[in-house]
């Protein structure tokens, strides 16, 4: 049996007592009133995804993949995480999709504009889609999915600003200094852990040691996914205890308690994603040859010196003709010829 979720009211201010004292911020939930309204949920999360997908264009050349890689990724990949993260919060929600009869309300569970994601959906259709798409492509997953980590992240840091706007995702009563207070009534109010605050800090120094350390050692392709389902599945493990919104397994529990899925998934995830780094860089010590960036340049470093020897072999005015040496309309470098292969 679930613990009951503490609600907060949407038009209620907000405030951090132990750090500002009587100061509150009171932020309507919907930024442009027309329609329906445009909330600032939707616009946060794109901001999110503009976010990423910068990141990972200007990063891409580091992994030996390009910018159209990414753009033609995100065409699949965007739909395909609405409807996997939407999907997975129903799963586990099932019985909040059933009409008075007990009979499944369709209707209700493809209205995901009255909310209801989760992350691990998002993440689960992304490495899908990631997995088909470098399979068709004919490119390494590893080095894909070392990109789009990144990207994930960075969007996960910003995204969970989206979480405070709505006074959701926050954890149990607390008295520490930092504690948020949010009205569940129009005469009480309860002082909880800010723990949309707790992951998007976990995740920014996630990204930060990605960026200024594992990927500046980086020995095989994936080793950057494999260090952010560590560092995620940690930090997400020990703050959905803390939450009061969890999505539970069923009716199932363990010692007596209810099992929360994100935190089981978390959990399994971490111990996973360590026993694969310690296997790949303790026990087949792999080489940064064989990653799919590695390789190219070598590949682009063969083919000049082959253009290089060949123009210094040939007589005057004959080197523009030669095979490989990037004059004639037909000639390619191998680069080019494995860039141009991926993109088609």
């Amino acid at each position: 049996m679930s613990a009951p979720v503490l609600t907060a009211l949407k038009d209620m201010p907000i405030s951090f007592p132990g750090l500002f004292g009587d100061w509150e911020f009171n932020p309507d939930p919907i930024a442009i009133h027309i329609g329906h309204g445009i909330y600032w949920y939707g616009i946060i999360l794109a901001i999110a995804f503009l976010a990423g997908l910068l990141l990972c264009m200007k990063q891409a050349k580091h992994y030996g993949l390009t910018e159209d890689h990414v753009l033609d990724l995100v065409l699949w990949a965007v739909p395909c995480c609405i409807l996997g993260s939407r999907i997975y919060y129903v799963i586990f929600y099932l019985d909040l999709y059933r009409d008075a009869s007990g009979a499944l309300d369709w209707s209700r569970m493809i209205a995901i504009w009255d909310g209801g994601i989760a992350i691990y959906g998002t993440v689960i259709a992304g490495a899908l889609v990631v997995f088909f798409y470098t399979r068709y492509k004919k490119i390494k997953f590893g080095a894909m999915s070392d990109l789009a980590v990144m990207g994930l992240l960075l969007g996960q840091i910003i995204g969970r600003w989206a979480n405070f706007i709505n006074r959701e995702a926050f954890g149990s009563l607390t008295d520490l200094p930092w504690r948020m207070r949010v009205w569940v009534s129009a005469s009480q109010y309860a002082d909880v852990h800010p723990t949309f605050l707790y992951e998007s800090l976990w995740n920014l120094l996630g990204l930060l040691l990605i960026l200024s350390v594992v990927s500046k050692g980086r020995r095989f392709d994936g080793e950057n996914t494999w260090f952010y389902f560590l560092w995620y599945g940690l930090g997400r493990a020990w703050i959905e205890g803390l939450r009061t919104d969890s999505l539970y397994l069923f009716d199932w529990t363990l010692f007596g308690q209810p099992i929360r899925v994100s935190q089981a998934l978390s959990a399994a995830m971490a111990a996973l994603a360590a026993i694969v780094l310690f296997y790949q860089l303790c026990i087949k010590k792999c080489s940064p040859e064989n990653m799919q960036v590695n390789r190219l340049a070598a590949q682009a470093a063969a083919g000049a010196s082959e253009t290089e020897n060949l123009e210094t072999e040939l007589p005057a005015g004959k080197a523009d003709e030669a095979p490989g040496s990037g004059k004639t309309e037909d000639s390619d470098s191998p680069l080019k010829e494995d860039l141009d292969s991926d993109s088609n």
